[in-house]
């Protein structure tokens, strides 16, 4: 796919419509207003857009099957990428099949193993921790792939692509926000520290404090494992073993959620005793009583651009590699108290 060429991306930008909303306009199939079709249809001969041929010709070979790999099934993260995915292989006329890994790297490489008779076309493949292992087996599988991180492996590099949000970033954006609030001891609550996603937070972390001159504290280092319950357990267990800070980075919504339960428990008020932030802004971040501050991780966009480079290397038989980065967001709610305005 020329680069010069006009996508619906292209149409959605112009028409400020969702790239889901274009495909199904375009595509005849799933719902549409009628309103919103005119829009598109317009913009697009305003953008001389042209649908993919190859898309229309293929007829041999194929299963007309993506697979969407995620680590957990339970975590709101993926709801909305798994919901955009679907949206936008609809377009392809394609379907989604969903495999759920469970956070673990051997249901990860059965399944990897399990394609190599190409049961499906293309992978999008969603890890916490993406390793040399992980990667290895994911070019045997010989399927056009997209991995929903960043990862660099020079050997082999141009054997998938990349739609991912940049998580040193967008915890350095957390963590930044409270520090212009005023916060100077704030808990860093993530994962595994030995798995990709958690360490790429926790670089970001610390990077805002370096910044701000603050010196990291590692007793404001609270590990968990991106769960509700054991995020709750393990702030109450800091708590009780006298641990103090007005402010944490939890790197998920649910972490947050099982923080705001332990205050809860506790007697803490959030935000006037523990301000809190996250990632990944989802619905659940409406949910709560303070409303919850937190980073938006663009999933449904990585979704979207996941689907286009996997269609892509699939109808043009691409074999190079394309990185697409989209920039966290933080939107603010009522979780982070000002403390400058004692």
């Amino acid at each position: 796919m020329s680069d010069k060429l006009s996508t619906i991306y292209d149409i959605a930008e112009k028409t400020g419509l969702s790239a889901s909303t274009v495909a199904r306009a375009l595509s005849g199939r799933g719902y549409c207003s009628d309103k919103a079709k005119k829009k598109v249809l317009a913009a697009a001969k305003e953008l001389d857009y042209f649908p993919h041929q190859a898309a229309k010709t293929l007829k041999n070979n194929i299963t007309n099957k993506i697979m969407l790999c995620i680590p957990d099934i339970m975590n709101p993260y993926y709801f909305a990428m798994i919901k955009e995915v679907t949206d936008t292989l609809e377009y392809y006329n394609y379907n989604i099949l969903l495999a759920y890994t469970m956070h673990s790297l051997k249901k990860e490489l059965e399944i990897l193993n399990s394609l190599k008779g190409h049961y499906v076309d293309g992978l999008i493949f969603g890890s916490f921790d993406y390793n040399p292992t992980l990667i290895k087996a994911i070019k045997d599988t010989g399927l056009p792939t997209v991995i929903t991180s960043f990862y660099k492996n020079s050997e082999y590099q141009d054997f998938y692509d990349c739609a991912y949000v940049n998580q040193s970033l967008a915890a350095l954006v957390a963590t930044r926000h409270c520090i212009e609030n005023g916060h100077t001891r704030i808990a860093f609550l993530g994962g595994d520290p030995k798995e990709q996603n958690t360490r790429e937070r926790f670089e970001g972390y610390c990077k805002a404090l370096e910044e701000s001159g603050i010196s990291l504290d590692n007793s404001l280092v609270i590990n968990a494992d991106f769960t509700r319950e054991i995020a709750m357990h393990k702030f109450q267990q800091y708590i009780a073993k006298g641990g103090k800070c007005t402010a944490v980075m939890a790197c998920n919504d649910l972490m947050a959620i099982g923080c705001m339960n332990a205050c809860n428990n506790l007697g803490l008020q959030v935000p006037e005793d523990v301000s809190i932030v996250s990632l990944d802004n989802t619905e659940y971040c409406i949910c709560t009583n303070p409303q919850l501050t937190s980073v938006d991780m663009m999933q449904g966009k990585v979704g979207v651009e996941a689907v286009r480079l996997v269609m892509d290397r699939i109808l043009n038989k691409r074999e190079y590699r394309k990185d697409v980065a989209f920039s966290p967001k933080i939107i603010k709610r009522e979780s982070v108290k000002n403390l400058m305005l004692r």
